[in-house]
This record gives structure tokens, sequence and C-alpha cells, in this order.
């Protein structure tokens, strides 16, 4: 039998689902991920676990998220392609259902260039598409990528992200199609500002019936001040923020920023939620962890279905 995780029987409930994220150290020390499990505790209802996040060297997303299992939370084990072949990859992936992670994000990954060892030498075995339809074979047809036959299979439910913002907007909805036909069961988005074109998009969706065979989870990222707001609309490729957003925030007092960040993530909880084929949200607070509890409370996402 099949171990569901946590979402996958959340959503198969027909609730609505919060997840949120957690950055390992840049170190050895644990109690990093504790203290950061421990804000989230009972909040959301799967935690990522993000894996060298903008190629930059942090504890691995496998040993973090066994942290966050002790601690009872359902964790999402984020793997990226840029660091591992196909060898390894399949073993990460033995090991994390071994061990009882039940959720997988495939990536590809941020390239070194972008991080803190720009001449490391990537792999790019294989890209997200292709580790999505690795696992899947893994899971469903009992392969391996070479053919031969897996010896349990790894139970994991299948993610992976989509920007509904990046360039050339219109192939969008159909790079979304071929996840979907490669085995994603649910995607999460990048953070969303600009929610009339994330409308347009999921408008795409709907119409390839995408919505139907993976559930969409929309990002969402508070803003902590200004400065934050425009050093991701003007150096983070695939972010789109309305310059009125950062004029909102501009107009306010150095200390109110953080607040009005809150309230303008809140806003948008609000209008994606009343977007049909959403089912749930992707808090990605940065480093910020203390303040998903209070966005979920103040949301109405609280509190999380316990399901038995």
């Amino acid at each position: 039998m099949k171990t569901k995780s946590n979402i996958e029987r959340i959503l198969e409930s027909g609730e609505f689902v919060v997840t949120s994220e957690c950055g390992p150290p840049r170190g050895a020390d644990p109690e990093v991920i504790r203290r950061k499990g421990a804000l989230l505790k009972e909040v959301v209802d799967g935690v990522n676990v993000t894996d060298n996040q903008t190629s930059v060297v942090r504890m691995s997303s496998f040993a973090s998220s066994i942290i966050l299992k002790e601690m009872g939370f359902d964790p999402i084990l984020q793997m990226v392609c840029r660091d591992r072949n196909r060898i390894a990859i399949q073993s990460d992936i033995l090991g994390a259902a071994a061990l009882g992670i039940n959720n997988i994000l495939c990536l590809s990954g941020d390239h070194q260039k972008f991080g803190d060892h720009p001449k490391a030498k990537n792999v790019f075995d294989m890209d997200s598409i292709q580790l999505i339809n690795t696992v899947k074979m893994m899971r469903d047809n009992g392969r391996f990528v070479g053919g031969e036959e897996v010896n349990g299979r790894p139970r994991l439910f299948i993610g992976a992200a989509a920007n509904p913002f990046a360039d050339p907007f219109e192939i969008r909805a159909a790079r979304l199609a071929k996840k979907v036909k490669a085995g994603v069961e649910f995607i999460q988005t990048q953070c969303i500002y600009n929610v009339k074109k994330f409308e347009q998009w999921m408008e795409m969706v709907r119409v390839r019936g995408l919505h139907e065979k993976c559930a969409i989870l929309a990002g969402v990222t508070p803003f902590k001040s200004v400065g934050m707001a425009r050093y991701m609309k003007n150096q983070v490729p695939g972010m789109d923020i309305p310059d009125e957003m950062i004029e909102r925030l501009g107009g306010m007092p150095k200390e109110k920023q953080s607040e009005e960040g809150i309230k303008i993530c809140l806003e948008t909880i609000q209008r994606l939620r009343e977007i049909p084929g959403v089912r749930g949200i992707h808090i990605m607070a940065i480093e910020w962890e203390e303040k998903v509890a209070e966005i979920a409370k103040a949301a109405g996402l609280l509190p999380r279905p316990q399901l038995t």
C-alpha cells in the first residue's frame, strides 16, 4: 500500500492546502532547522526544504528534511538536477523514501554562476521534466531509468515549480502541460504579485484542463521593505512586480513598510483563493518564518485540517 503524504490526503479530501518552506543553514547546526520548524508547527500542511538554493552551499535538503520529519512534519524534499547525475538522483530518491519522506519537488536548479562557487562544475544530466518522469517511473512502473527493476518502489507524491511570469508568457501553460504529462501531481508557483497576469495564466491552465490533473498551489512572499521589492523587480529573473505596489510601499515610513508588506500579502492571498483551479497557498517568507503563522491566521487559513 502506498503511504500517502499529508498534502496528498488533504487535496483528495477537497480541502485547501497550505505549505511553506524552510531554508537550511550555512552550517551543521541542526538547531537552526528545529527553531524554524517550531515557528511552522500546526500552521502548514507541508514544509519545503530547499536544495542549496541560489547555488549557495547549505546543509543538505535530505538531512534537513529528516530533522523536520523527526519533529512531526511531512517535509517536501526539494531536489535539483544541477549537482547530481542520474545515478546519484535515483539513489537519493530511494534513500528519501526509505526514511519516510513522502513528497519530492523536482527542480532543474539555479546555475552555479549565481552562487558562492561559480567555478564549480554543474551536472544537469537531466532537467526537471526528466526528473519528474524518473520519480514516476520508479514509483509506478518499478523501473530505473536504465530499465532495471526497482526492488521496493519509492512512494513519493510528485511536485514541481512553475513560473507563470517568465518570457515568453504564451508558452507558460504549455510548459506546465509537459510537466503534467511527465507525471507531476502538484505545482508550487513562483511568488505572485501581478495577480491579473496570474489570472490570465490560470485561464490558459484551465482551458487545457491542467488544473484537474495536478493541484496548483499559488506562491506568495511578503515584502519586508520597498528595497526588497525593488531588488526583486530589477534583479530576480522572471519576477513581475507592478510599479504601483512599489509606490505603495515607498509611500510608507520605513518602520511601517514590513507591516504594509504583510497587508499586500494578505490581499493577494484573498484574491488568489477566489481564482478557479487554485488548490492551495505556498507561503515563502524568506528567512522570515516567524511571520508565516501571522499571515496564515489573518488570511483565515487556520486551523489546518487534521486528517486521521
